[in-house]
């Protein structure tokens, strides 16, 4: 739930005239402005303004943002008001990322990550959960992979070493490839820990990922 002390996100809604399921989206939307659950509601007819939809990427409604989620389809009051609560919660942003990488829209979180560099934290936050879905393992992944040698994963670094230190053999065989990603030179050190893992395949993994960045640094 959201902090008592924190304000109700705003929320922008995407309709066309034509579309079924807009009016309930609509009407649960003002009823939870009503309420003082949403700060404001901002509704925008596509064919109206398609400049708008177009800037905020819209290729289907109803869409919606609550906060910092951007939602497709049908949702009914209950999600919606689910999606409120988690706004501007760490968790709920693990939970947003999840959704989205379980289902495969992977460009959603790298859009979202490029749009708010801080929300990487919540990606590599699921990274160090071991039981995750192994979808949401590989979606981070390749996340990832879209930023390798960035400034913003190099940022991260502190955070990706905390990961190599896990308990659990799969989030550090994970760290070792996203050590690699980073480019960065201060990861060699820690690598070459992992080389030397009590598990197996941390060690393979390691091996690769040094040699990888080995050969990035010498480019």
């Amino acid at each position: 739930m959201n902090d008592s002390t924190t304000a109700p996100p705003d929320t922008l809604l995407f309709i066309t005239s034509q579309c079924g399921y807009c009016p309930s989206v609509l009407q649960s939307l003002g009823e939870l402005v009503k309420l003082g659950r949403i700060g404001r509601l901002e509704v925008v007819n596509v064919e109206a303004r398609p400049d708008l939809a177009a800037r905020y990427n819209v290729r289907s409604v109803p869409w919606i943002r609550v906060g910092e989620f951007e939602l497709e389809g049908m949702h009914s009051r209950a999600e919606l008001e689910q999606w409120i609560d988690r706004s501007g919660n760490p968790q709920g942003l693990m939970d947003y990322y999840s959704e989205h990488l379980a289902q495969g829209r992977l460009a959603k979180v790298t859009d979202s990550i490029r749009r708010n560099p801080a929300h990487l934290t919540a990606l590599l936050s699921l990274a160090g959960h071991p039981d995750v879905d192994l979808n949401v393992r590989i979606g981070v992944s390749a996340v990832m992979e879209d930023f390798a040698g960035s400034e913003l994963v190099q940022q991260h670094l502190p955070e990706v070493i905390a990961l190599s230190r896990h308990d659990d053999p799969t989030v550090r065989a994970d760290a070792c490839h996203f050590l690699a990603l980073t480019g960065s030179p201060a990861a060699i050190p820690v690598l070459e820990t992992l080389n030397e893992d009590a598990d197996s395949t941390v060690r393979e993994m390691a091996g690769d990922s040094l040699q990888e960045l080995r050969e990035t640094l010498q480019a």
